[in-house]
């Protein structure tokens, strides 16, 4: 019965996070009504959710995301070439658990990690 999940997630200034999200990492803006305290956007399958938290103090947010994605060296190189920040312990890595994966934090420090399933013959 369930089919979608749409993560939300705090930020502070809602400028500054449609500015990251659409015009750094390509998410387009979703919704008809635009909402002060409130930002839906997409990309592709993915959809996120920004609620407006102006006390949020960022080295205490916790909030996460796991995308699964395909052909993440491409999208991580496209980070890359864009200058976006990669996470300092999030550089591109296979992991033990058969996943290829690397992370970013956005400006309220909300952690978004991608993840590629590799083949189990290409471990």
């Amino acid at each position: 019965m369930l089919h979608a999940i749409h993560p939300k997630l705090p930020m502070r200034n809602k400028t500054v996070t449609k500015q990251y999200y659409i015009d750094q990492l390509g998410f387009n803006e979703l919704g008809t009504v635009a909402y002060d305290d409130y930002l839906m956007i997409s990309k592709d399958a993915i959809e996120i959710h920004f609620f407006k938290f102006e006390a949020l103090k960022p080295k205490e947010n916790y909030g996460q995301v796991y995308i699964r994605t395909t052909n993440i060296t491409k999208l991580y190189q496209t980070f890359l070439n864009k200058k976006i920040s990669i996470h300092p312990n999030g550089s591109l890595n296979l992991k033990p658990w058969g996943l290829k994966e690397f992370s970013i934090l956005d400006p309220d420090h909300n952690l978004i990690t991608f993840g590629e399933q590799l083949l189990k013959n290409s471990l």
